[in-house]
């Protein structure tokens, strides 16, 4: 498949991703790209963002592949049961937020985690296998959630996982604004889907 044959559905993080990181990008980039748009993307629920994200899948018109970054891969992976029946085939997950070691989180926007109203239901990590295909990219030294963790998270999802190097969380802070080798990446997994 291409870009062109599927609505792809952008899934930031807590905090939301800024006009300069690689989801913001492959939004304007991509024709079929819109971003699930959160009612708080500081005070995250589970349930909430759960249902806007079967929402948004929900209106689709072609096939979707979703395109998680952060607490927006385990968003996806608890709202698994709510999307399976949305049309969703896909979901390319890359440097998810592991709550349950948020303690050892660096502040994100000057905050740290939990917020203020409290988790939201991110207090542990899925374990769920997804009914889609997927594919999770993780550094070897992202601080939000370790190599060995993610190696456990793939297996119980039942994802493939890349090993993205030394490139930390994958986003404006670490370097990766276009991020085009995760471009690449999306393109490989997009044509193993049909």
């Amino acid at each position: 498949m291409k870009t062109a044959d599927v609505d792809i559905l952008i899934v930031p993080g807590w905090q939301n991703s800024g006009p300069d990181h690689w989801q913001s990008r492959w939004e304007r980039n991509l024709k079929t790209a819109r971003r699930v748009i959160q009612d708080d993307f500081d005070n995250p629920s589970v349930e909430a963002w759960g249902d806007r994200i079967a929402k948004f899948a929900g209106g689709a018109t072609q096939p979707v592949v979703i395109v998680a970054h952060s607490l927006g891969v385990p968003a996806v992976v608890f709202a698994a049961d709510k999307l399976k029946n949305k049309g969703v085939i896909g979901a390319f997950l890359v440097a998810p937020a592991d709550v349950e070691f948020a303690h050892f989180w660096p502040d994100t926007g000057g905050e740290r985690w939990p917020p203020k109203n409290g988790h939201g239901g991110f207090a542990a990590m899925p374990s769920n296998k997804l009914p889609f295909a997927s594919h999770l990219v993780v550094a070897n030294n992202d601080l939000y959630c370790s190599y060995a963790r993610a190696e456990k998270l793939a297996g119980q999802w039942g994802t493939k996982l890349t090993d993205a190097g030394e490139t930390g969380h994958i986003n404006v802070a670490s370097g990766h604004g276009p991020w085009p080798e995760g471009l690449l990446q999306f393109g490989q997994f997009l044509q193993g889907l049909g």
